[in-house]
């Protein structure tokens, strides 16, 4: 039985006989659908694809009271609507949203929805780089020290369905990327961006607007809230001058004012006016100097939501990462695999470059999100013995490691694979005893893959069946 405090059901009856349509039926869509039909409003779901396109998504609330607007046209007649919503990723600049919002039309998704409905402390995390693995070592510090941790956002399934079952003495604990962050009014209590680096440029027009939608995490707190802000680079840094809350800021190279740092060997929290080591570079068990930026990330957050720092201690040792990010696959013939599969940026393929100590077979290319691999060609220059190239970036980045060579005076080996599986095979036949193959993209997987975790699978299946 759902049990609502009165001001959830305040919330939940301005729904009641409203018309709304709900843009784009998957996975984080279906909770908002099913929540508005429980609410009492005349729902209407909105697709590109037909019924048949759709599968399983659709038969999810198939047999729900919804109005069905598939394949062309789904956008026409928003502005009559008295709310919409759209899925992530959809770009909010389209004529049809405009004109709706320009016509009052109240916009929301599914984190939205949760952000006002939610009685608990949430912590929102977001970055270019980190977001998964951050958000996972938040949840396991502060529930190995006895709060009642809920994980969703980008992972794990949708919190809506579960809004009403979690009690205002949990914490929340999301992974938002800049998709569900852009449209929100409304920001979590602690709010963490972990870096900013070229991304998804191939959706926002800029990386202005890029950075703008990371913003909202912070944008809307009061000033008894927080932003966790990484001090070591510039877009964070300077964002510290517009957040309404409290800030506090982590460094790997500098002593910061009211915030968490490296000095040394020790990881000190300085948050509160008294300063004290509770970690050191050795409880870290995650490879790579980005993990130390994300360990100081997470210590600030569990400062800031009262955590146990032995807990974070202990679950710092003992966490080996999540899949698909530098994650051992196997060992064949001296040469061990890593699935870095979503490292989908050239900042991420660097960060898993420099965390190898070995030399680096690497496979890189995928499907275009329009970045720079200028900074890539260079580090892989500098570090890779032999890249292997494949998908539809491929060229380019063959280019920029060309481009680097000259202005580095060093060459690399670069083998151009025809697909997925030819590219696994060569990177192994290029790699030698003690060598590292490590699949770290760069790209999206949409070339040939659904996503980067159907990416990281392949690898692995490929390299399980290596003699």
């Amino acid at each position: 039985m759902i049990v609502m405090t009165a001001k959830q059901r305040e919330y939940v009856e301005k729904f009641r006989g409203k018309k709304a349509a709900v843009l784009g039926i998957g996975m984080s869509n279906a909770p908002v659908i099913k929540f508005l039909v429980e609410a009492g409003a005349h729902v209407v779901a909105c697709d590109v694809k037909r019924e048949e396109q759709l599968g399983a998504a659709y038969r999810d609330i198939a047999d729900l009271p919804v109005e069905f607007r598939l394949g062309e046209g789904y956008l026409q007649g928003l502005d009559t609507f008295d709310m919409i919503f759209p899925t992530p990723g959809m770009p909010l600049d389209l004529p049809e949203l405009v004109q709706a919002r320009e016509k009052g039309v109240w916009q929301s998704n599914e984190i939205g929805l949760f952000l006002d409905l939610c009685d608990a402390i949430v912590v929102g995390i977001t970055g270019s780089d980190g977001k998964t693995t951050t958000t996972t070592l938040v949840g396991k510090s502060l529930e190995a020290g006895g709060k009642k941790v809920f994980i969703g956002g980008n992972i794990g399934k949708p919190l809506l369905s579960q809004v009403f079952e979690i009690a205002a003495d949990s914490v929340v604990v999301l992974e938002l990327s800049s998709f569900q962050l852009q449209p929100l009014r409304k920001s979590p209590h602690v709010g963490v961006i972990l870096n900013l680096s070229p991304n998804h440029l191939d959706h926002h027009r800029s990386m202005a607007e890029y950075a703008e939608a990371k913003e909202n995490i912070f944008r809307y707190q009061t000033p008894r809230d927080y932003a966790v802000l990484n001090w070591d680079n510039p877009w964070t840094r300077s964002m510290g001058d517009r957040c309404p809350g409290g800030r506090v800021f982590f460094s790997r190279h500098e002593q910061v004012p009211r915030g968490v740092f490296l000095k040394g060997e020790e990881i000190i929290i300085d948050i509160k006016g008294e300063s004290r080591a509770e970690l050191s570079l050795d409880d870290i068990r995650l490879p790579g100097e980005h993990n130390v930026e994300n360990i100081l990330a997470v210590s600030a957050v569990v400062a800031l939501c009262g955590g146990d720092f032995a807990c974070l201690r202990g679950v710092a040792k003992e966490f080996a990462g999540v899949e698909h990010r530098i994650q051992f696959v196997a060992e064949k013939q001296g040469v061990k695999f890593y699935d870095d599969s979503s490292a989908t940026t050239p900042s991420r393929c660097i960060a898993g470059i420099k965390s190898s100590e070995a030399p680096v077979v690497l496979i890189a290319g995928g499907s275009s999100k329009k970045l720079s691999f200028e900074e890539l060609g260079e580090v892989i220059a500098e570090r890779v013995k032999c890249a292997v190239l494949v998908g539809h970036t491929a060229s380019e980045i063959q280019a920029a490691i060309k481009e680097a060579e000259t202005k580095l005076g060093r060459k690399v080996r670069i083998v151009m694979a025809e697909d997925f599986e030819e590219a696994v095979h060569m990177a192994s036949s290029e790699a030698a005893p003690g060598d590292a193959v490590l699949l770290s993209p760069a790209c999206a997987s949409f070339d040939f893959f659904r996503n980067y975790k159907d990416r990281g699978e392949r690898f692995r299946d490929i390299v399980q069946d290596m003699k």
